[in-house]
C-alpha cells in the first residue's frame, strides 16, 4: 500500500499540493523526505521508497522499469487524484519520475503540473545508451564501490560496515539493472507531456544531455547549474536554492 511506498514524516493535510520525490540509485527516502520540514505548510512532501530497502528490505528488488512504474502509479493513484502534484527526481530518480509521469498521462489522463529533474540526461537522448551497455553482473564489487565513491553522496559510515557495504552494492547494482530496462522512444509528432520541466545539475558533475527535454513537453523547459558535483543537492546552500526555486514555481502555477 501507500504507507509502504512513501515516506512522509511531515504531514500537511491542508497542503495545496504535493511534491513527490524520487531518490537516486542505491538511495533511500530519508534525505528527500526531510525536505518536508523546509517547505511551507502549503506543500506536502512524499519521498518514494523503492523495494529492497528500508522498511521494504525483505521484498525482492524491482525486476524492471515497467513493473516499478506500475507499482508506483497504482499505489499513488488515489492520492494523486486528490490534489495537484509535482515531481522531483535526482539521477536514477529523474528517469523514474519521467516514466511515472508518462504512465499517469497515458493511462489515467493525470499529469504533474511541474517536473523537476536533476543530474540526468533527457530520456530521449542517445547519451543514455552507454549506461545500457554496462555489464552489471560482470562488474566487480570493488568497481561499483569506486563508482559510488566518485559520485559521492554516500555517508562514509555506511561504507565502514561490511553488511551495509554489501547491501549498498547490491541495491546499486539492482537499480542500475532497472535503469537498463528503461526505453523511451518519442512517437513522431506526439509531445508526451504538457507540464513545465526544470533541470538542475551540479557544475562539477559530468555534463548531461539536456537538449532533448523541450521535445517532451509543450510546457516551458529551463535549466540551472548549481555549484558542486553529482550530489550538489546535499549542500545546504544548494538545498535552500532548490527549495526556494521549487516553491516559486509552485506558487507561479496558480494552484
Amino acid at each position: 500500500g501507500m504507507e509502504n511506498l512513501v515516506a512522509c514524516p511531515y504531514k500537511q493535510p491542508n497542503a495545496l499540493c504535493r511534491l513527490i520525490c524520487f531518490p537516486w540509485a542505491g538511495g533511500g527516502t530519508s534525505t528527500l523526505a526531510q525536505w518536508g520540514r523546509l517547505f511551507s505548510s502549503s506543500i506536502e512532501v512524499y519521498s518514494v521508497r523503492f523495494p529492497g530497502r528500508e522498511s521494504r528490505l525483505k521484498e525482492p528488488f524491482a525486476k524492471d522499469m515497467a513493473s516499478l512504474v506500475t507499482e508506483i502509479t497504482t499505489a499513488l493513484l488515489q492520492e494523486l487524484q486528490e490534489k495537484p502534484f509535482a515531481f522531483f527526481g535526482h539521477s536514477f530518480g529523474s528517469y523514474i519520475s519521467f516514466a511515472v509521469a508518462l504512465q499517469l498521462k497515458e493511462k489515467y489522463g493525470l499529469e504533474p503540473f511541474h517536473l523537476f529533474v536533476s543530474g540526468a540526461h533527457a530520456p530521449n537522448s542517445e547519451a543514455l545508451l552507454p549506461i545500457k551497455s554496462i555489464p552489471i553482473h560482470d562488474t566487480a564489487d570493488e568497481d561499483i564501490l569506486k563508482y559510488i565513491a566518485i559520485l559521492g553522496g554516500t555517508p562514509s559510515e555506511l561504507l565502514q560496515s561490511e553488511d551495509m557495504k554489501k547491501h549498498l552494492i547490491q541495491t546499486f547494482r539492482e537499480d542500475l539493472r532497472v535503469l537498463q530496462t528503461f526505453s523511451f522512444e518519442k512517437a513522431e509528432r506526439k509531445t508526451p507531456l504538457s507540464c513545465d520541466i526544470t533541470c538542475f545539475n551540479g557544475s562539477e558533475d559530468k555534463p548531461y544531455d539536456l537538449t532533448a527535454w523541450p521535445e517532451l513537453t509543450s510546457g516551458d523547459t529551463s535549466c540551472y547549474k548549481l555549484p558542486g558535483g553529482h550530489f550538489y543537492l546535499l549542500e545546504p546552500s544548494n538545498e535552500i536554492f532548490l527549495i526556494k526555486h521549487i516553491t516559486r514555481c509552485i506558487e507561479n502555477a496558480g494552484l
